[in-house]
């Protein structure tokens, strides 16, 4: 397969003028993984469902936003991204206009909703390979602080937001807010460079093996039915002797050659996963413990939230300054502190609860910079695309397979065992010791963290060296 060549490359400075509206169309593409978390209830309303049959309104956004990362990464590897982002936004923008009109039918809401999410997802996989592609190592680490901004922004307003039109108006109008997102495309036609095809056909028997076996997957980590996961071994399985045997094939197998990746997605596989467990686990122990209504609740984590879109931009600057290890072990720091703040205010003063999520989320905005610099700067330029889609994908699993496993142990007795000396009763002390396991979690992290920075730094070593002589 040939190096493709850019037919019209651009300057650092002319990619620069993006940046603008690639951080607006991520929001928009974040914004709908959680918009539509708080109409739920009014969608059940409407077509009589239950809560595991409405919830499908946000799992099969979440589930082919995932599935879209990887496929839209691999067509970056070989398409200009700049079709690609076009294309992406169009498939988004009339998936949303059609679940609107035709938001009177369940069946077709959670069709558009599936389409949605993949036209979504390739405006932050298009993003990655625009950033580690076209800017110098200095300018990735600050773009990918801009990217957690966004990122964290999109994702505190969605409830908010949603909140807001559903009660003002009617749920369905949630569907058209992607329609904004079309200001963008005659600035990524304009700018953008235009690259050249690379030789080799794209994988589509691959694309669709990886596909069913990250459904699978995820379906029966949301749902906990063997089925599922049975046919995502067997689509697995398929697809790992596809990979082997093809010449060109969608997944190149020496991407999982590289040690350095390997450990870098496994980090931040681990650290979304405790991140989404505790805000998973925050909620439900605000409601139940503290009896707080769900407006209540948003006004609590709503501060932690902003803190993060704020700091993205700051980790990134300081990533330039003092180098990604640094902010890596300052922001798993900060989500081990974070936590252990919760440890301590459960079952007492709620604003201290306040107070810890605004630690951790300052920790997440600069863990999520770094690690994301770190992994993208591990990749071959030919890798960029896919690489860093298998990335986001792990932090999609990771947000099923935390949820899932918290919920399951919430369900029993196992961790009812006193460790906190002011907490008593089973409710409590569930909320305690799980948060005391995601602590835990991060410190394991922090370990594989600096092994991945030692051997990166012995690799740069070697590297210089051999360039020398």
């Amino acid at each position: 397969m040939s190096i493709s060549t850019i037919t019209s490359q651009p300057g650092e400075a002319d990619i620069r003028r993006i940046m603008p509206w690639l951080l607006y169309v991520i929001f928009f593409s974040v914004l709908n993984e959680t918009v539509f978390n708080v109409s739920t209830p009014s969608i059940a309303a409407q077509f009589h469902l239950l809560p595991s049959q409405v919830s499908w309104v946000v799992t099969i956004f979440i589930l082919f936003f995932g599935i879209g990362s990887i496929v839209f990464g691999r067509l970056s590897d070989m398409f200009s991204p700049k079709h690609l982002m076009v294309i992406g936004i169009a498939i988004y923008v009339a998936s949303s206009v059609l679940g609107f009109i035709f938001h009177d039918n369940y069946s077709t809401v959670i069709l558009f909703r599936a389409i949605q999410g993949l036209g979504a997802s390739a405006i932050p996989a298009i993003n990655n390979t625009i950033i580690t592609r076209y800017f110098t190592a200095t300018g990735r680490k600050k773009m990918f602080g801009l990217v957690t901004s966004a990122f964290s922004f999109g994702v505190a307003a969605g409830p908010v937001l949603g909140g807001y039109i559903t009660g003002l108006v009617h749920w369905a109008y949630l569907f058209l807010i992607p329609v904004f997102t079309l200001a963008a495309i005659p600035f990524f036609l304009k700018i953008l460079p235009v690259e050249e095809k690379k030789q080799g056909k794209f994988d589509l028997l691959g694309a669709v093996l990886m596909s069913l076996t990250v459904s699978g997957l995820m379906l029966f980590l949301t749902r906990l039915n063997v089925a599922y996961l049975a046919g995502s071994l067997a689509a697995g399985i398929w697809f790992a002797i596809h990979v082997r045997v093809r010449a060109n094939p969608f997944l190149e197998t020496a991407l999982f050659r590289n040690p350095l990746y390997r450990i870098g997605v496994i980090i931040g596989f681990l650290m979304f996963s405790a991140i989404m467990t505790m805000m998973f686990l925050l909620p439900l122990m605000l409601s139940q413990i503290y009896a707080l209504s769900a407006e209540t609740i948003g006004v609590i984590m709503f501060p932690g939230a902003i803190c993060a879109a704020l700091c993205g931009k700051i980790a990134g600057d300081i990533v330039v300054k003092r180098g990604a290890r640094y902010v890596t072990f300052t922001g798993l720091g900060l989500i081990s502190l974070g936590f252990a703040l919760i440890w301590i205010s459960i079952d007492q003063w709620v604003w201290w609860i306040a107070a810890a999520l605004v630690v951790m989320n300052t920790g997440y905005a600069f863990a999520q910079t770094s690690i994301t610099e770190s992994v993208s700067s591990t990749l071959h330029r030919d890798q960029i695309g896919i690489g860093m889609g298998i990335f986001s994908l792990g932090m999609f699993i990771a947000q099923a397979l935390g949820t899932a496993v918290a919920a399951k142990l919430l369900d029993g007795s196992f961790l009812t065992f006193q460790l906190h000396p002011f907490v008593v009763g089973k409710q409590p002390l569930l909320f305690v010791n799980l948060t005391l396991l995601m602590i835990l979690v991060i410190l394991c992290n922090s370990f594989m963290y600096f092994l991945f920075s030692r051997r990166a730094s012995q690799t740069s070593s070697l590297g210089a060296e051999s360039h020398g002589n």
